[in-house]
């Protein structure tokens, strides 16, 4: 909490007192309050307790022990891919994916005054989304460690000329004035989150649900080939597969996958059974109501 400018500092200890006293109705998220997780926190339970943590380990763990009741945590976004070291923290958290958010990504350039803006901070990502609009305009670009906590920064140094790029969220919690809306070069920025508990839950019957999972191939010629075959001959959809390396051999890759349906559907359970002959290991990670459709209709 210290490496947070003053003002955030100040409301991260009021959001985190505010959680502590009601852990369920808490939903823990990495960054300063004001970002984008604590954007996709309010949009999934308005009346939750949302729980600022400096790193996503922190949020992972404020569930584990119990401190919130859930973690909202981004996986994946349409422009960058997935977010670093997700596929690597959330096996080794123990917790399961109980749900799933989409979350528009709107970039709002912000000052404490109508001063001609000179620099903007914000998040590497964020800076790089809005390029155009920052070259058009002779803005220069910062980089700093979140949205958010530039937006708070910017808020205490109330330093003319610059400026931060951040939601609008930050700019309401930090009495900051939006100068220009949706400075975003792409309108249709999106980032998936998932939702974090430490008790896997059953989607209500009747609705459409995914399946999150990992698996080891056997290093062996056409193994990803077969493995794929279970959901192909099976007739399950797979929306979603990444591959990554666990520690530095290279010699054995991981998957990450999505799938259409749920453990308990006659197919999905096929498939899984033939993918146990296939691979070294399969962890589930948790099926959950999807949040909009997968397959075209």
């Amino acid at each position: 909490m210290e490496s947070y400018p003053l003002p955030a500092r100040k409301l991260v200890e009021q959001m985190s007192a505010a959680a502590l006293a009601a852990p369920a109705r808490a939903i823990a998220f990495q960054g300063a309050p004001g970002a984008n997780s604590h954007r996709a926190a309010l949009e999934y339970r308005a009346d939750c307790a949302p729980l600022p943590c400096f790193s996503f380990e922190d949020a992972l763990d404020a569930v584990i022990e119990a401190k919130a009741d859930r973690a909202m945590i981004p996986i994946e976004n349409s422009l960058h891919g997935r977010v670093a070291d997700m596929h690597h923290l959330l096996p080794e958290s123990g917790l399961a994916i109980v749900d799933e958010l989409f979350l528009p990504i709107h970039h709002q350039l912000m000052a404490p005054d109508d001063s001609p803006v000179r620099d903007a901070l914000s998040h590497v990502q964020a800076l790089g989304q809005c390029r155009h609009y920052l070259r058009k305009r002779g803005i220069r670009a910062l980089s700093y460690a979140d949205t958010a906590g530039a937006a708070a920064l910017v808020a205490e140094s109330r330093e003319p000329g610059v400026a931060a790029i951040a939601p609008a969220l930050a700019a309401e919690l930090y009495g900051l004035r939006i100068i220009t809306r949706d400075i975003e070069d792409s309108p249709d920025n999106m980032t998936r989150f998932v939702v974090l508990a430490r008790e896997a839950t059953v989607p209500p019957p009747g609705v459409p649900t995914m399946t999150s999972f990992l698996f080891e191939v056997r290093n062996i010629p056409a193994a990803l080939y077969k493995a794929l075959g279970c959901f192909a001959t099976n007739g399950v959809n797979m929306t979603k597969l990444e591959s990554y390396q666990r520690g530095a051999s290279f010699a054995a890759t991981e998957f990450y996958a999505d799938i259409e349906g749920m453990p308990g559907d006659e197919a999905v359970d096929r498939a899984l059974e033939e993918l146990g002959f296939q691979a070294k290991w399969v962890r589930i990670l948790g099926s959950y109501a999807q949040a909009r459709p997968r397959t075209a209709r």
